[in-house]
């Protein structure tokens, strides 16, 4: 036995010594623990991280970059082609990706970029799919939940992998198995987990559906709502009592009953027929906060309830010079609204929740677009064109940039008319950054 683990004095003569280190090994198991909490409490394990809501776990980050600049720490080609975003769970990555023949599930160390497995989980999407002149491959980013992983390719096949090992347990065909049909740009959202249900657009009659998450079998499917699916995510909120999903496409913000699918309530304006991408913020027990791009601008809804039924009432609805996210998302913080704006040629900015009023804009030439993510005070802003990441200190009153990161080399691969859409992730004081089959992690620590 290694004599520096071994606490016990076997000397029976000297039971307050035998006492004392038993105390210190309780101690020192303590803090193990403690530490080991704190470091699962770091992961990102979904779509736009723990809460889908652009905010990173609590972590202990570097609060400028203007006198030195996050270190690389390593750097992978194994991503393959797609904007898929990583999640990251226990030191380990995970994402999506696919050649010419094939879409696949990747699974990195994220503190080396070690390729640990890699799972085939649909064909790679065609021409004949949708169209692939904004880039091609996967769009989703993996659910990370218990001992699975849950993803949805670009050709809709929703799947479920054992985390450990990338063991295929099932997947289900939204289109042939649903009725459902892909998207324009191919299937873009990121399955919620919740509880024993998989919830996902699938389009059409059965709008949105619940899957079993050990089966992939059918529970349920939306009632009251044939649309096509468009881009955005599912969030969970709950009203009065009600539990309700919520996405957003042409037709608008839409909820749905979580126990039976029931279409609960809609609202049309911030919709559009383009491309309806962001996903919506659950404001408080009775507010959504939506906003996509091609002229549909952005709304704050007060639901309410009036002869049993919910509203969604918007109390504002901008649609000129204001947000108009197009695929980056926003985040809330203190009661002010952050994202990229499509608005007056493409400009970063801040907006008061409350009532819709733009507080600042700034342009940051060569981009037409941005995702962002917030962590331990500070806001990540990943310009689409020239592969910059500016940290912002969020601010009612103007931007004020403390430092900025370029990716070291950019992609190969063609993006067409596409640019760089994966976005940030934060997660181990880590910065993860993609571009097609590259991934960066920078050192963000503080």
């Amino acid at each position: 036995m290694n004599s520096t683990l071994r606490l016990y004095d076997s000397n029976p003569a000297n039971p307050q010594r035998n006492a004392a280190l038993w105390c210190v090994a309780l101690l020192f198991a303590l803090a193990t623990f403690a530490l080991g909490c704190d470091l699962m409490a770091a992961d990102w394990p979904q779509w736009r991280g723990p809460l889908r809501d652009g905010h990173a776990a609590d972590q202990s980050l570097s609060s400028s970059w203007e006198k030195r600049s996050p270190a690389l720490k390593w750097e992978s080609e194994s991503a393959g082609v797609g904007y898929s975003s990583m999640s990251v769970v226990d030191g380990r990555m995970y994402t999506m990706g696919a050649d010419e023949q094939d879409c696949y599930v990747i699974c990195l160390d994220s503190h080396n970029g070690r390729l640990i497995w890699k799972t085939r989980v649909a064909r790679a999407g065609t021409g004949s799919d949708y169209s692939r002149g904004w880039g091609v491959g996967p769009r989703s980013t993996p659910t990370i939940e218990g001992n699975q992983a849950f993803v949805l390719s670009d050709v809709g096949v929703v799947a479920a992998l054992n985390r450990e090992n990338g063991e295929l347990q099932w997947k289900v065909d939204l289109v042939a198995d649903h009725g459902g049909s892909i998207p324009k740009w191919g299937y873009s959202e990121s399955v919620l987990i919740d509880g024993q249900r998989v919830v996902v657009t699938a389009g059409g009659e059965k709008f949105m559906v619940a899957l079993n998450r050990e089966t992939g079998e059918l529970v349920w499917n939306s009632e009251g709502v044939d649309a096509k699916a468009h881009y955005a995510s599912t969030m969970k909120g709950s009203f009065d009592g009600t539990d309700y999903y919520v996405t957003a496409a042409e037709i608008g913000v839409v909820g749905f009953d979580c126990e039976t699918g029931e279409e609960l309530f809609e609202n049309t304006v911030t919709g559009n027929g383009t491309a309806t991408i962001p996903t919506p913020l659950l404001i408080g027990d009775d507010r959504i906060y939506h906003t996509s791009a091609y002229g549909a601008g952005n709304a704050l809804l007060q639901l309410s309830r009036l002869d049993g039924k919910i509203l969604a009432d918007a109390v504002y609805h901008e649609s000129r010079k204001s947000m108009e996210n197009h695929h980056g998302g926003v985040v809330l913080v203190d009661g002010t609204i952050y994202g990229f704006t499509r608005a007056n040629g493409g400009m970063w900015m801040a907006q008061d929740l409350m009532s819709g009023e733009t507080l600042w804009q700034e342009k940051i030439r060569g981009n037409k677009s941005g995702s962002i993510a917030y962590a331990d005070g500070r806001l990540y802003c990943y310009n689409d064109g020239d592969g910059s990441v500016i940290l912002v200190e969020p601010s009612r009153q103007e931007w004020k940039p403390l430092g900025q990161i370029r990716l070291p080399r950019e992609t190969e691969i063609p993006r067409d008319r596409g640019a760089i859409w994966a976005h940030p992730v934060i997660a181990d004081q880590t910065l993860f950054l993609r571009d097609q089959d590259l991934i960066f992690a920078f050192d963000i620590a503080g």
